[in-house]
């Protein structure tokens, strides 16, 4: 009965976080659900490849607040004068994995990361298609509304230190 509880409580809190506002109040769409997915990856790495930038790749879904808010530094003004030039960023989404409704899974097992217990998860990938985070740091996001601004972006840094 307790288990029975705990579960319903759950299920009724997980829908609760609130989506970034556009400057018009509407929720800001960076994961919608594509058929086409898999093309929309292929297309960005091939482009950054081509351009000779890192591809930052984020798995996540518009119903997280920690997606959501990870999106909106890395579409910022201030992250794109810093790094535009360095990233490319795609998002994709991946619905819900925790409970088994995930979906483009197999996208982020391209890069080694083949359970998502949870979203952002973000890896960032080289033109020469090495990926430069480690999985459990590609985990890590999922804290990514509690992180400051100044934290990400120092993040991103060391990261196009590596390269």
């Amino acid at each position: 009965m307790t288990r029975l509880l705990a579960a319903i409580l759950l299920a009724t809190l997980l829908p609760i976080a609130s989506p970034v506002l556009a400057g018009d109040g509407a929720p800001t769409a960076y994961y919608p659900e594509r058929a086409d997915d898999a093309a929309r990856l292929d297309a960005a790495l091939a482009a950054a490849r081509a351009e000779g930038k890192l591809a930052v790749i984020v798995f996540g879904a518009d119903w997280c607040h920690d997606s959501q808010a990870l999106a909106a530094l890395l579409t910022s003004d201030a992250f794109q004068a810093e790094f535009g030039a360095r990233f490319s960023v795609t998002f994709i989404d991946v619905g819900v994995p925790q409970d088994g409704r995930g979906r483009n899974l197999d996208l982020a097992a391209r890069f080694g990361v083949a359970k998502m217990p949870g979203t952002p998860t973000m890896v960032v990938v080289s033109p020469k298609g090495k990926r430069l985070n480690g999985k459990h740091d590609a985990y890590s996001w999922r804290n990514a509304a509690s992180r400051s601004e100044a934290e990400v972006i120092g993040w991103f840094r060391q990261i196009a230190a590596k390269e």
